[in-house]
């Protein structure tokens, strides 16, 4: 079965675009388009995309409201992936903790952006650990990171999961983390499930800014 994708952008051009990229691929579908972070819910009900790649600036309903409402009201939620023009966006920084899988900057190349997908697709995380790290040194507050640090501490992780934890923030993959560490890929991903399960993390994105956002690691 192909990965099936949702536009969402105001721009006409910008979907074309990644239409043309996306549908080169013969396992890639787009499903449909949406020029508004409003129509999204309707889209996500009606089409059942695996991953959406979202807009983060949009008229009447932008990408971080609208990431907010697919999480909280729609049943087996797709994957969702912000795109946006600019790494250092503080609306790209909302996105992720509201809730977004990840995010690809438009002037990306197309082999990139295939990538993007089909990682989202699969359940990894699309993250840039320079850019989140720099993202949560200018954006975090106080809020966040009271939240975050008392999350750390109700997990008490193993010394094996903080260790995981520690290399996925620095954006490896589960294969990559099995290779670092010199155990079997279903061994990570275990482990990697117990730090979502403790964090209370939905991905391994949101595990990632709790991380920075605690002072587990270091942001900046």
């Amino acid at each position: 079965m192909p990965v099936t994708v949702l536009l969402v952008d105001d721009e006409p051009l910008v979907r074309a675009g990644l239409r043309a990229v996306l549908e080169a691929q013969p396992d890639i579908e787009v499903v449909g388009e949406a020029a508004d972070g409003a129509s999204v819910i309707p889209l996500v009900r009606q089409l059942r995309p695996d991953v959406v790649a979202m807009d983060v600036r949009m008229p009447l309903m932008d990408g971080i409201e609208a990431t907010r409402a697919v999480l909280r009201t729609v049943e087996r939620p797709p994957k969702i992936v912000v795109v946006t023009t600019f790494e250092n966006d503080e609306y790209v920084y909302e996105a992720l903790r509201a809730g977004a899988d990840g995010f690809l900057l438009k002037r990306a190349r197309p082999a990139e952006i295939v990538h993007a997908v089909r990682l989202v697709a699969e359940g990894e995380s699309l993250l840039f650990p320079a850019s989140v790290r720099q993202l949560a040194a200018q954006y975090g507050d106080e809020g966040g990171n009271r939240a975050a640090r008392a999350a750390m501490e109700r997990a008490q992780l193993t010394e094996r999961e903080a260790e995981v934890l520690r290399l996925m923030t620095r954006g490896l993959s589960n294969a990559e983390i099995a290779a670092r560490l010199v155990v079997g890929t279903e061994t990570v991903k275990s482990h990697v499930s117990g730090v979502l399960a403790k964090l209370g993390a939905r991905d391994r994105t949101q595990a990632v800014i709790v991380a920075y956002e605690s002072g587990f690691v270091a942001p900046g």
